[in-house]
C-alpha cells in the first residue's frame, strides 16, 4: 500500500486539510471543498440482486483502477460497510480479489469510527427523550407515541421490540425498539449534509415523537441538537483510503439501499468531483432502488449532474432470473432471465442516464452464454463490456474504462421520475408503474392513515424513499425475473423530515436484519500475532 500522504497528493490535498489515521487511511476537512467541480460523475447500479451476489463494488472499485489505467484520475466512492452485514450474511463490503479497497479489514470493521459516531449521537437523542419525559415532561410528550427507535450497528433480531423503563424510578415504562445503525435517519442525514449548518438544521427537523395533543415533537425541541453535531463533526468528514493498486478511493457513509437512499455522502462526491477527472459513485442494490434514490433524492440534495449509469450483471444471476432452478451453464435460462436486465437498462434510460452494460465474469460462466448477453446488447443499442476486475484489476477493466468515458463525453441529465408537487400517492404510483413494472398500489388502513398524517404534517412536497425487497422488481422477494401485473402493497408511511424525504415501506421490511443460522462472524478470528483472519 502506498503512504495515505501520496494519495492525498494525487488529489491536491495537502496535510493541513488532513488529519491521518495511520499510515493508510486519513479524513479530510469539510474546509477542502471550494465547490468547483472538474469531474464526471458515474453511478454504478446493478440487475436485481441475487444470494449469489454480483460484485457492485468489485466492478466499482475495477472500474477506477481501469481508468487509471488509461492514465485519468479516477475516484471510487463507496459505502462504509456495517457490521451488520460483515457479521452476517454477506460479509465484508470492501471488494474481493484484485478489487479491493485498501487497507481493507480496516474499511470493512471500523475505519475511523464514523459509525460509532452516528450510533451514539442517535443514542445520545433517545435518552434525552426519556430523560425529558422523567423530569417533568415540559413538552407533554406521550410515551406511547415516541417515535424514535435505538440503534446498534450488528444485526439483533432479539432488540426489534423491547420494553423501556421497566426499572423503578426511571419513568414511565413504554414499548421501544431498535434497528441498525444503517437504517439510521442520522446516518441518512450525514451522508445528504452539505456541511455543518447543512447538519444541523436537517437534525433539528428530525420527528422523534408526538405530545399527548397529537402534535408533533423534533429533535431540536429536545435540545440536544448541538451536542449530536459535536458528536458528528469528524464523522462527517470523508475517508481517504485507496484500491489494492492505489488509486484514491473515498469510503464515507453507508446508508442501507433498500431501507434508506443506499450511497455515500455528498460531501464525498463533491470532493471527488473536485479532485478527479471521473467519480465513480456505487449506488445500493438495483436500479429500481439505488439509481432511482440516486436520482430523486440524492441529485436534488447534492446538486450533482450525471450522465452515465453502468449495469452490473453476471451469467449466474441471469440464470437465476431466467430459471431459478438452473444448475450449471444454461443458455435458456440465461436468455429468460435477459427481461430483468432489460428492465433496469429501461431504468436507467428512463431516468435520463446513459446505460453501459457490465458483465461481472465469474470462472463458471459459458462462453455461449455471454455472447447471448453480448447480442441482446448489441440489439438493445446498450454498451456492452466485459469485466474481469476480480482476477485481473484494473486491467480487467480497462475495456469497460474505455466505453464509460466514451459515454460519458456523450453527456446527459438526469430526469427525476416526479415533480415534487406531486402528492405522495402520485410519487408511489409512478415509482411502482415506471421503475417496477407493477400495475397498482394497494395501502394498508394503517398506511392509508399515516399517509393523510405526513400530508396534514406538510411532508406531502417530499421525495419519497421506498423501503422494499431489494431481491424482486415487486414487494415479493420470491418474484424473480421481470414479474407484471402485480400490486404492491404500502404497510407504513413515515416522514424522515431530517432527511427530506419520506420513508414508503412496501412488504414486509425489517429496520433491524437478523443473524443466519450460520453467520459470518464465526469464521472471524484474531491471531496470537494479532492478525485479523476470515473477513472477505
Amino acid at each position: 500500500m502506498r503512504p495515505v500522504e501520496d494519495v492525498l497528493s494525487d488529489l491536491g490535498i495537502g496535510l493541513d486539510l488532513a488529519t491521518l489515521y495511520g499510515r493508510y487511511k486519513a479524513k479530510v476537512s469539510l474546509r477542502a471543498l471550494d465547490g468547483s467541480s472538474r469531474g464526471k460523475l458515474v453511478l454504478v447500479t446493478g440487475i436485481t440482486p441475487t444470494p449469489h451476489g454480483e460484485g457492485k463494488t468489485v466492478v466499482s472499485v475495477g472500474l477506477g483502477m481501469g481508468l487509471g489505467r488509461l492514465g485519468r484520475r479516477a475516484v471510487a466512492c463507496i459505502r462504509q460497510p456495517s457490521l451488520g452485514p460483515v457479521f452476517g450474511v454477506k460479509g465484508g463490503g470492501a471488494g474481493g480479489g484484485m478489487a479491493t479497497l485498501e487497507p481493507m479489514l480496516d474499511v470493512n470493521l471500523r475505519l475511523t469510527g464514523d459509525i460509532d459516531a452516528i450510533t451514539a449521537a442517535h443514542n445520545l437523542l433517545a435518552a434525552a427523550i426519556d430523560n425529558h419525559v422523567f423530569h417533568g415532561n415540559a413538552l407533554s410528550i406521550d410515551p406511547s407515541a415516541i417515535l424514535w427507535p435505538r440503534v446498534v450497528d450488528v444485526e439483533d433480531r432479539a432488540l426489534r421490540q423491547v420494553q423501556v423503563s421497566l426499572a423503578e424510578k426511571s419513568g414511565p415504562p413504554h414499548r421501544g425498539s431498535f434497528i441498525i445503525t444503517a437504517a439510521s435517519e442520522v446516518m441518512a442525514i450525514l451522508c445528504l449534509s452539505r456541511g455543518y449548518a447543512d447538519l444541523k438544521a436537517r437534525l433539528a427537523k428530525m420527528l422523534v415523537a408526538y405530545d399527548t395533543e397529537g402534535r408533533p415533537v423534533t429533535a431540536g425541541d429536545l435540545k440536544v441538537v448541538g451536542a449530536m453535531a459535536a458528536l458528528l463533526k469528524e464523522a462527517m468528514e470523508p475517508n481517504i483510503v485507496q484500491t489494492r493498486e492505489g488509486t484514491p478511493a473515498i469510503v464515507h457513509g453507508g446508508p442501507f439501499g433498500n431501507i434508506a437512499h443506499g450511497t455515500c455522502s455528498v460531501v464525498s462526491m463533491l470532493l471527488a468531483l473536485q479532485t478527479a477527472d471521473y467519480a465513480v459513485v456505487e449506488a445500493g442494490f438495483g436500479s429500481d432502488l439505488g439509481a432511482e434514490k440516486f436520482v430523486d433524492i440524492v441529485v436534488r440534495a447534492a446538486g450533482v449532474s450525471v450522465g452515465t449509469a453502468v449495469v452490473v450483471a453476471t451469467v449466474r444471476a441471469l440464470r437465476h432470473h431466467g430459471d431459478p432452478g438452473a444448475q450449471g451453464r444454461d443458455v435458456a435460462a440465461v436468455t429468460a432471465g435477459l427481461a430483468n436486465l432489460a428492465k433496469h437498462v429501461e431504468n436507467v434510460r428512463t431516468l435520463g442516464l446513459r446505460p453501459v452494460v457490465a458483465l461481472n465474469i465469474f470462472d463458471g460462466d459459458g462462453e455461449e452464454e455471454v455472447e447471448a448477453i453480448e447480442r441482446f446488447c448489441e440489439e438493445e443499442g446498450v454498451p456492452f463490456a466485459r469485466t474481469t476486475a476480480f482476477r485481473d484489476g484494473g486491467e480487467g477493466s480497462r475495456r469497460l474504462a474505455e466505453v464509460v468515458m466514451a459515454e460519458a463525453e456523450k453527456g446527459g441529465e438526469c430526469a427525476p421520475l416526479y415533480e415534487l408537487g406531486d402528492t405522495v400517492r402520485q410519487k408511489v404510483a409512478t415509482l411502482v408503474e415506471e421503475m417496477y413494472g407493477g400495475e397498482g398500489v394497494s395501502y394498508t388502513e394503517e398506511g392509508e392513515r399515516q399517509l393523510e398524517e405526513v400530508a396534514e404534517l406538510g411532508f406531502g412536497g417530499l421525495p419519497v424513499c421506498v423501503a422494499k425487497t431489494s431481491n424482486s422488481l415487486s414487494d415479493d422477494p420470491k418474484l424473480a425475473g421481470r414479474p407484471r401485473g402485480f400490486v404492491v402493497t404500502v404497510h407504513a408511511v413515515e416522514a424522515a423530515a431530517g432527511a427530506g424525504y419520506v420513508i414508503v415501506e412496501m412488504g414486509q421490511i425489517s429496520r433491524m436484519p437478523g443473524l443466519p443460522s450460520s453467520p459470518a462472524a464465526e469464521r472471524v478470528s484474531l491471531g496470537d500475532d494479532g492478525e485479523v483472519s476470515g473477513v472477505s
